[in-house]
């Protein structure tokens, strides 16, 4: 709750680059006929089940984990088989010709395209150990070289923070009173926010959090744009970074995210988005 937000696109978007991401960097292809073969496994009434269609589930499988087995083809032909008897008896009943059906696959086209430019995006756009190095080496100095064991009671008026405050002084327990915590997360615990740097948490947060002694808390309350704070220090720590091997392929992750992040906003400020006037009006 405490954590500084992270400029990041819809959840929509970012399962795409995770997938996005993973097949541009996997070397592994199946071994089967050329995904352009016009050749068909099957055909159901008379329509052709592609080769390409059952190269691709193969391929799918494989990146999952399933081994390229004769077990393997055969429930995935079978699967392409019931699915194209299936659709077409869907088609059969006119369900092809419904508006929310048809919408459906428009959506799914859409998805399918924005996944093939971001594979593509991430291709041309290789990040080099250099430039996560220098990242790396960024965050580690933003992180700095402690770490802190804190507990904290957030309400929302500064008079409630005070007489919390007060009740502490007379020797009240803290764990006991963030029960009337509203933060969620922390109050079944006693306030608990185990161990973290103080970069995780809003300036205002770190600025007293850092200034406590061990077993000290707050004697004034703190705000924040969560609202008022008692801080208690539970302990603090010299903190060792993780080695730059065993995070880089997050930072990987991290640094792709926010590349497509203003790729999307550039290609965003260049469209030409003429919006209806119900639209306009839901902005209201």
């Amino acid at each position: 709750m405490f954590s500084y937000k992270s400029r990041i696109l819809a959840a929509s978007i970012g399962s795409m680059l995770t997938l996005a991401s993973c097949n541009a960097q996997d070397g592994n292809k199946p071994t089967a006929a050329p995904a352009g073969s016009t050749a068909a496994i099957a055909t159901v009434n008379g329509a052709p089940i592609s080769q390409a269609r059952f190269n691709f589930l193969l391929q799918q499988s494989q990146q999952q984990g399933q081994p390229d087995s004769p077990e393997t083809r055969k429930n995935l032909r079978e699967k392409l088989i019931i699915e194209e008897i299936v659709a077409q008896e869907a088609i059969k009943k006119g369900m092809d010709k419904l508006a929310d059906v048809n919408t459906q696959i428009d959506l799914a086209r859409q998805t399918i395209l924005i996944r093939a430019y971001l594979q593509d995006f991430i291709k041309n756009n290789a990040l080099g150990d250099d430039v996560l190095k220098a990242e790396y080496d960024k965050i580690k100095s933003q992180m700095g070289d402690k770490e802190y064991h804190a507990r904290h009671i957030l309400v929302e008026k500064e008079t409630e923070a005070k007489d919390i405050i007060a009740k502490l002084k007379k020797g009240e327990k803290f764990e006991k009173l963030a029960e009337k915590s509203k933060d969620p997360g922390s109050k079944a615990t006693g306030g608990d926010l185990g161990w973290a740097a103080p970069a995780n948490f809003v300036p205002e947060f770190s600025a007293a959090m850092t200034k406590l002694q061990k077993g000290q808390y707050t004697t004034e309350p703190v705000k924040s744009q969560f609202g008022w704070h008692i801080i208690k220090l539970e302990d603090s720590r010299t903190m060792q970074a993780p080695p730059f091997d065993e995070v880089k392929q997050n930072l990987r992750q991290r640094a792709q995210q926010q590349q497509i992040d203003k790729m999307i906003s550039d290609l965003r400020a260049k469209a030409k988005v003429e919006e209806t006037a119900e639209t306009a009006a839901d902005k209201k």
